[in-house]
């Protein structure tokens, strides 16, 4: 399979007011994270120790900056005065395809956070990378699970065949989204120190919920697909 040096998102956000708001956003195709936009001068809210997740393993001696907080604040400047109710369009460019949906800013925002959040080189986020390389924008929590589970399970049966325990039961996949809902914790009480409307925030308690839902669901969910391989 031919690898790209870069993957390319383009997220346009259309406003009923003619506004419009676009982020060109690069990954590395190999390694799969962000490749970030060096003109950008990060605040405060960027440094590892404000508001640091409980569970962060990263040091701030080695890390100064939240490898997370650090891109999303690049975005999250531009939406920190919109209503995340507000309805726009919202336009995802990718080599293969585009996406587009009319919806609130909050679903289009949570979309694209989504992909700064697990390749920024958070080490607990980063285990969702495999999702990110075949990104769906506006997924539901339906798709989620759905996507997640086949993703993980992926991940195991090719270290079934190199010999290694697999992780049939999907335990390691349902603790990884306990640990995402502390990191998503932890984000939302950084975020809340910016001034402004509610989009940012809302966005993330979106993404939340994703978290805090599928491991609470996703073994009962899965019986919801047992039709599909009867």
């Amino acid at each position: 399979m031919k690898k790209d040096k870069q993957l390319h998102f383009i997220y346009r956000f259309l406003f009923d007011t003619g506004k419009t708001l676009s982020f060109d956003i690069e990954l590395d195709a190999e390694t799969l994270e962000i490749i970030p936009k060096n003109s950008f001068q990060p605040s405060r809210l960027s440094q590892l120790d404000f508001h640091q997740c409980a569970n962060c393993p990263l040091t701030k001696e080695e890390h100064p900056l939240c490898p997370v907080t650090r891109n999303l604040e690049y975005i999250l400047k531009d939406f920190k005065d919109i209503i995340s109710y507000e309805k726009v369009t919202v336009l995802v460019e990718t080599e293969e395809r585009t996406y587009s949906s009319r919806t609130s800013v909050q679903q289009g925002l949570g979309s694209m956070m989504g992909i700064f959040m697990v390749s920024s080189g958070c080490p607990i986020l980063a285990k969702l990378k495999p999702m990110v390389r075949f990104h769906l924008p506006f997924a539901t929590l339906t798709e989620t699970i759905f996507r997640a589970a086949s993703t993980y399970l992926l991940g195991e049966f090719i270290k079934y065949k190199k010999g290694q325990p697999a992780d049939w039961d999907m335990d390691g996949l349902i603790e990884t989204y306990r640990e995402i809902e502390e990191v998503n914790a932890g984000l939302a009480s950084r975020f809340r120190a910016i001034t402004g409307r509610d989009a940012h925030l809302n966005a993330l308690i979106a993404l939340d919920v994703f978290a805090k839902e599928l491991p609470q669901t996703i073994k009962e969910s899965l019986r919801e697909f047992e039709y599909l391989y009867q």
